[in-house]
């Protein structure tokens, strides 16, 4: 590179990765004001919770096409370029009265997201190396972890404050980091490498994407059944639910914490640390019947998605060359953000078969334990470097 990254760049790329959470988290606090809102518009009550979330699918949809532009024509003016569409279409249903219209702003600006996630998260592995790379993996899945609390509770103040569409001011945000990233962020000078040693490295991707779409499914699935299970304990207040949620997320940064402290080990041993931990978790969520269990078995489902998250992150960007790298990172996120759609779907679906949701937990806590025992014995004693 004719540049080096420093702190600062890091730091820039680490405030884009709070972008994909706003999307959504934000807007949770006005979700029922919206509801009443739409009342009156045909599907409101699938309509409505559809524009909080269609932008999880757009990710996984366009994050792959993301990486191949970004591969092709630069990264740092395309995500410039997706910072400032992110504001300029998060901040549209300020104006807009039809229900529709807002959903259609939502799908550009979940297009706008997948490159911002796609681009951000190839740029860390193209301007560090080593242990610093596996650092700022590990500092960007805890600082989604941690915006996500602020975010909530920020959601819920404008909310509260200017009422349904409050929340969307956040999106301002987004144009302050596409200055920073305009004055600061460089665009990383491109390596040539021949075809057999690009598809050498690359070699393995495919599984480790397979694998990140299980993690998804594990992380996503608690996140989004959180709610009713703690009321199936007999707390219903949405400030206790919430302390919970928060504590969840804790969870998260804490497990990305420990990958950073354990990031010269290899993959499979930190997974087989990982599952582990999720599948504890879910069998106790599936066994509780109070909210101290269940809200403390959610921390440990949590530390262990915390730890995984990084690790598969930082495997697939040493795999990846310089040139692939933002597809490959593309299809990593596809796979990630497909999982955020897919779990509360799929969690339906089992649980009509497996007799309610702790059939659904005792099932996961079973997939969970057997990935873990295939990857301890496929583990790699050596650290991996980069």
């Amino acid at each position: 590179m004719t540049q080096h990254a420093t702190t600062r760049h890091g730091v820039i790329l680490m405030l884009t990765a709070v972008m994909p959470t706003m999307a959504i988290i934000a807007l949770v606090p006005v979700l029922p004001l919206l509801l009443r809102e739409f009342s009156g518009v045909p599907g409101a009550a699938v309509l409505v919770p559809m524009a909080l979330t269609i932008p999880a699918l757009c990710v996984a949809l366009f994050s792959p096409v993301a990486g191949w532009l970004s591969d092709r024509l630069g990264r740092k003016r395309l995500l410039i370029a997706a910072l400032v569409g992110y504001a300029g279409f998060g901040l549209l249903p300020l104006l807009l009265d039809d229900l529709r219209l807002i959903l259609a702003a939502r799908i550009a600006l979940g297009v706008t997201e997948a490159i911002i996630m796609t681009v951000a998260t190839a740029l860390v592995g193209d301007y560090f190396t080593g242990e610093r790379r596996e650092r700022w993996v590990s500092i960007q899945i805890a600082t989604a972890s941690v915006s996500a609390i602020v975010l909530i509770a920020a959601g819920g103040a404008l909310g509260e404050a200017l009422g349904s569409r409050g929340p969307f001011w956040l999106y301002l945000l987004a144009l302050p980091v596409a200055l920073a990233a305009t004055l600061i962020l460089f665009e990383p000078t491109k390596t040539a490498a021949s075809a057999p040693a690009a598809a050498g490295k690359a070699q393995g991707i495919a599984m480790l994407v397979a694998i990140t779409f299980g993690v998804g499914m594990l992380f996503y699935t608690l996140i989004v059944q959180l709610g009713p299970v703690i009321e199936a304990t007999g707390i219903t207040s949405p400030a206790t639910i919430g302390l919970a949620g928060a504590a969840a997320n804790l969870g998260v940064m804490a497990g990305s914490m420990l990958f950073g402290r354990l990031k010269g080990w290899s993959g499979e041993i930190l997974l087989s640390i990982g599952l582990p931990l999720v599948a504890l978790g879910y069998v106790g969520i599936a066994l509780s019947t109070s909210f101290a269990l269940t809200a403390a078995c959610a921390v440990v489902i949590s530390i262990g998605n915390g730890l995984m998250l990084p690790t598969m992150l930082a495997w697939v960007l040493r795999r990846l060359p310089p040139e692939t790298r933002g597809r490959g990172t593309g299809v990593w996120t596809g796979s990630f953000f497909l999982a955020q759609f897919v779990a509360p779907i799929v969690a339906v679906a089992l649980s009509g078969v497996l007799g309610g949701l702790s059939g659904v937990f005792l099932f996961y806590a079973a997939a969970a334990s057997i990935g873990a025992g295939i990857a301890l014995l496929r583990r790699h004693p050596v650290p991996q470097g980069a």
